[in-house]
């Protein structure tokens, strides 16, 4: 079960601890996306086609989402503290390495490992953060560690274009890789010695939604949202290209408010959790459903698409903090095979949004992937109405709290 550290340590201590925990999501996430925006240097650099080049993040992806349940089993009783230390010691060499590498089949290796090791920070990480701080802190420690996703989509990745425009692909992910190094001293100094507190088996990781409705309920509602809300997302610059215009001067704008919002999300879930865990969650989704179709109906214009974008952003931040809680409140004894799980459908659903997403744009235009994802964060919606009392195992206060028996 889900239990605190018993050692004394400061309240300056816990929330530095914490604090390190959110600047490693952010480097595991930018790590992950970087690429996306060094596409054209690494693929000219290394002699391969633009599309080549994608399995870097398409690769890393895959292995964060599929490896996690297994290897955070396999690691169940190493104590987490050793066990982030060393996914930040694979991260910090996997950039070196790929900064260095002669060829682009070291580069895609050397990213799989990377991505193993990025499924399992996001397994273990605000698990970690929630040891670390009172109960009564837990939501808000929670919403800080995810805050790391936001400032990723605000800061991360354009300063990530700019420092390559000012050098080049590779010394970017070379001081990437110092960064990656400074978190990892940040977290041997701040984070106490955490004893694993979720000790299951493979078997048993995979055999959590089956004994367990309530957590298999919120996988579904998971993958439902977000399918809908990465399909929409991957192709959210091409539609606004076609129905408003938009230049890449403003999309990036829009983007960049999109990211605050979600920041902004994530604290005012952190502080609605725990009044109302169910309730946090139907309004954030219904956020989302809204901001879509707003980007449908009044999103040909800049004051329309800025309306849109930052209600989409506000509302995924939200509903990130509360499938975080929901998976919690479905499985507080074993809370980080849970999360393994959560991660691995979380991943995959990334992938298949984008997959879906293309299909329809493709075939029936850039619009038919925004009422793709209207129906699918409507369908998530729609489930967590209809499921009440199945999913209500624990109260709304108990969201990211210690398990009791």
């Amino acid at each position: 079960m889900t239990t605190r550290d018993r050692q004394p340590h400061s309240a300056l201590r816990s929330w530095l601890g914490v604090s390190a925990i959110t600047a490693s999501l952010f480097v595991f996430l930018t790590t992950e996306l970087m690429p996306v925006g060094l596409l054209t240097p690494i693929s000219t650099s290394l002699g391969i086609s633009v599309g080549i080049a994608g399995l870097m993040v398409t690769l890393y992806g895959v292995s964060a989402g599929l490896g996690v349940p297994f290897i955070v089993a396999w690691s169940r009783r190493v104590n987490r503290r050793v066990l982030l230390s060393t996914l930040l010691v694979i991260l910090t060499l996997g950039n070196l390495i790929t900064a260095t590498s002669p060829n682009y089949a070291l580069v895609l290796t050397t990213r799989l490992i990377m991505g193993f090791a990025n499924g399992v920070f996001w397994a273990i990480g605000v698990s970690m953060a929630i040891r670390l701080v009172p109960e009564r802190h837990a939501s808000r420690a929670a919403a800080v560690v995810m805050s790391g996703i936001s400032i990723a989509a605000v800061a991360g990745m354009p300063l990530g274009t700019i420092l390559e425009s000012l050098t080049d692909w590779r010394t970017t992910l070379l001081i990437w890789s110092g960064l990656g190094a400074l978190v990892l001293v940040a977290v041997v100094a701040t984070i106490p010695s955490l004893s694993s507190t979720n000790a299951v088996s493979v078997r048993e990781v995979f055999g959590l939604p089956l004994k367990n409705v309530p957590l298999r309920l919120v996988l579904f509602t998971v993958v439902l949202f977000v399918l809908g809300h990465f399909g929409a997302y991957t192709f959210v610059r091409p539609y606004l290209e076609d129905s408003a215009s938009a230049t890449p001067f403003f999309i990036t704008v829009l983007l960049v408010l999109y990211g605050a919002g979600g920041a902004a999300g994530n604290f005012i879930a952190g502080y609605t959790v725990n009044k109302s865990l169910r309730g946090s969650f139907i309004v954030g989704c219904a956020g989302l459903v809204v901001s879509l179709l707003l980007l449908l109906t009044i999103g040909h214009g800049q004051a329309g698409s800025v309306i849109a974008l930052i209600l989409w952003g506000v509302s995924f931040g939200v509903v990130q903090l509360c499938q975080v809680n929901m998976t919690q409140a479905a499985a507080p004894d074993t809370f980080e095979a849970a999360m393994s799980l959560n991660t691995m459908a979380y991943n995959t659903s990334i992938a298949l949004g984008a997959l879906f997403g293309g299909l329809f744009a493709d075939h029936l235009g850039v619009t038919s992937v925004v009422w793709f994802g209207v129906a699918l964060t409507a369908a998530s919606l729609l489930l967590t109405l209809g499921t009440r009392q199945k999913t209500s195992r624990t109260a709304p206060g108990d969201a990211l709290a210690p398990a009791s028996k």
